[in-house]
């Protein structure tokens, strides 16, 4: 069994977070990683990435479980995850996807309070041990070089 260490993630995980929901601010686009806003779902570029293009798909509505979606918002949030997965594909080439979602803390949700699907591209080779022995990650690209080479792709989205 291959074991994925991600200890830079503890940091997060553990620190004090800033007030409010990180989704609902990323609608104003104050921080300059939003890619998308639609009438029921929001694309944000995730400022802790497991890889480069690690995006958060979220509904619009603040709301934490998959319960209180209505029919059509689920439909539109899984189109919205379909969408993100193909410019991914088109923008960076990567050989496969993590896509999924981390309901509650001891699930790993970060941010709990607001649902969000993670889609994760991945690459063949992308991990190594450099993380576990040096807590270092590679990150091969900054991330407003990732948000400008994506953010033409989501402008031309509609859902």
């Amino acid at each position: 069994m291959k074991t994925m260490w991600a200890p830079w993630r503890i940091e997060y995980i553990l620190a004090d977070k800033e007030p409010g929901c990180i989704l609902c601010k990323a609608l104003s686009n104050e921080d300059h990683l939003t890619l998308y806003t639609g009438k029921e779902t929001l694309v944000v570029m995730n400022k802790f990435p497991y890889i480069n293009g690690h995006l958060l798909v979220s509904p619009i509505r603040h709301i934490s479980t998959l319960d209180q979606l209505s029919k059509g918002e689920m439909g539109t949030l899984l189109e919205t995850v379909e969408k993100s997965v193909g410019i991914l594909k088109k923008a960076m080439n990567p050989d496969g996807f993590n896509v999924g979602l981390n309901l509650g803390k001891v699930a790993g949700a970060g941010v709990e309070e607001h649902l969000h699907f993670h889609v994760v591209p991945r690459w063949f080779g992308d991990t190594n041990a450099l993380t576990v022995f040096s807590d270092v990650r590679v990150i091969p690209e900054h991330l407003l070089s990732t948000y400008n080479n994506l953010k033409p792709y989501f402008d031309r989205l509609e859902i």
